[in-house]
Formats: structure tokens, C-alpha cells, sequence
């Protein structure tokens, strides 16, 4: 029999098991298997940052891979996605960004792990992440020039009435866009890292499978190809990863922009 017969089956259960399924409740007000990874995944980072602040505070010089690894990470959040863009303001914001940052990481990390469904495998939890982004990048223009300036600056300086009204129009929808693009990105982009991984695996199970019934010419020929579709599902592991960082860095980095709009109005 051909392995790839089977495939079509495999990858419909693949596909189902992306699906959002309530492990208590139901899937409305219920615990669902994203939400629970996703607490999963934020549970880690906060054990990570407790280890690393704790093992950080015994020695001024950095001692361990752990320490130094998070604290070249924590150096380039700061450093690259903060005082680049956003100046003299960085330390107040710096909190807010790295905290996106880890969490997308950590929700990536898990993403890897088979079975695990990761919280921005979903478009609710992508969504709320955007819209938390959002509302703060909102608040700080509204603190800054108050609720009236702030929707005052969304129209360009030095063109008058009526020429202004769409322009304005076009910058508010402009802005509420923002909040899509953060959401549809981020999710778009693990959720088809999944689904290449999880057909990947697919395909190197199907073809280990006749060599586990026993040895044959054609069962050695599948398990080559087995071994093939393994070190493929191995490269497509590390860049599965890299994507999530890069999908964090990208997110962090667009929230940080959107911040120094604001604060530079």
C-alpha cells in the first residue's frame, strides 16, 4: 500500500486538531486547548524572567548560557526596539514591549512541542494582543495632548477646512487598520507554520510505518524516504522557531513605532 494514500485522512485529522476545542465548558466561556497552552506558554516566560532575575541578582557579571542568553535578549529589546525608536521615552514604555515580545516567544516555543496548540495559533488571542497595543499606544497620545488634541493631530499640520475632514477620515481608518494588521499578521503566519510542520510530521510517519511490519526492499525504500521527510520536518522545526521570533520582533517592533507617532506629535 502507499503511505500517501493515508494522507489525505492524516492531514483532515491535522486540520481538526487546529480547530478550537473546549477542554471545559464550552468553547464560548469555556477553557479551550489555545487558552490552556497559552497559560501554559505564560507560565514558562514568568518562570523564565523569575530564574533569570534571581540568578541575575547573585553576581554582577553574568555567569551561565541561561543568563547570558536572556539577558543578550532583554539588551536587544531594550537597545533595538526601544531607545532606537522611541528616544528619550524608552523607560517608560519598555515594560509594555518586552512583555509582547517573551510572550509571543514563549507562545512560539510551545508551538513547536507536538500536541500543543499555542495561544497565537488563534485569532482571539492574536486579536487581543493587537487590541492591547492598540489601546496603549491610544492612551499615551490621549495623555499626552488630551482626548481633543489627540484626534486633532490626526489630521495632517498646515491643510485647512474642508480639505482636512478626509484626510482625517482616512488617518482614523488608517489607525483603526493598524489594529487588523497586527492581529491578521501575527496569527496568519503561526498558524501556517503549524500546519507545514504538522504535514511534514505527517509525511515522515506515514512512510516509517511498513518498515515497523517488517523488512523489505520497499519498506527500506519508504524508511529513506522516511529519513528524508524527518530532516525536512527538523529544518522546518528551527525555522518554525525563527519565524515566531521574527514574528515577535516584527509585532513588538510595529507597537514600538506606533508609540513614538504618538509621542512625537
Amino acid at each position: 500500500m502507499n503511505p500517501l494514500d493515508k494522507l489525505p485522512e492524516e492531514m483532515d485529522e491535522l486540520l481538526d486538531g487546529f480547530m478550537t476545542h473546549a477542554i471545559a465548558g464550552d468553547t464560548t466561556v469555556g477553557l479551550t486547548n489555545y487558552i490552556f497552552w497559552m497559560c501554559v506558554a505564560l507560565a514558562l516566560m514568568l518562570v523564565a524572567v523569575f530564574v533569570f532575575k534571581k540568578k541575575q541578582a547573585k553576581s554582577l557579571v553574568p555567569q551561565g548560557t541561561f543568563v547570558n542568553a536572556m539577558e543578550f535578549v532583554v539588551e536587544y529589546v531594550r537597545d533595538d526596539m526601544c531607545k532606537s525608536i522611541l528616544g528619550d521615552t524608552w523607560k517608560k514604555h519598555f515594560s509594555f514591549l518586552s512583555a509582547i515580545f517573551f510572550f509571543i516567544v514563549a507562545n512560539s516555543i510551545v508551538g513547536v512541542i507536538p500536541g500543543c496548540h499555542p495561544g497565537t495559533g488563534t485569532i482571539g488571542v492574536t486579536s487581543a494582543l493587537a487590541l492591547c497595543s492598540f489601546v496603549y499606544f491610544i492612551v499615551v497620545g490621549v495623555k499626552r495632548m488630551g482626548p481633543i488634541g489627540y484626534l486633532k493631530s490626526l489630521a495632517p499640520e498646515g491643510i485647512g477646512f474642508p480639505m482636512n475632514v478626509p484626510l482625517w477620515i482616512i488617518e482614523v481608518f488608517s489607525t483603526f487598520l493598524r489594529l487588523i494588521t497586527l492581529a491578521v499578521r501575527l496569527f496568519c503566519n503561526m498558524f501556517a507554520g503549524h500546519v507545514v510542520m504538522g504535514a511534514f510530521a505527517i509525511l515522515a510517519s506515514l512512510f516509517v510505518q511498513p518498515l515497523l511490519q517488517g523488512f523489505s526492499a520497499v519498506a527500506l525504500g519508504q524508511a529513506g524516504a522516511s529519513i528524508f521527510w524527518i530532516i525536512i520536518l527538523i529544518i522546518i522545526y528551527a525555522v518554525e522557531i525563527m519565524v515566531g521570533v521574527i514574528q515577535a520582533y516584527v509585532f513588538t517592533l510595529l507597537s514600538s513605532v506606533y508609540i513614538q507617532l504618538v509621542e512625537n506629535e
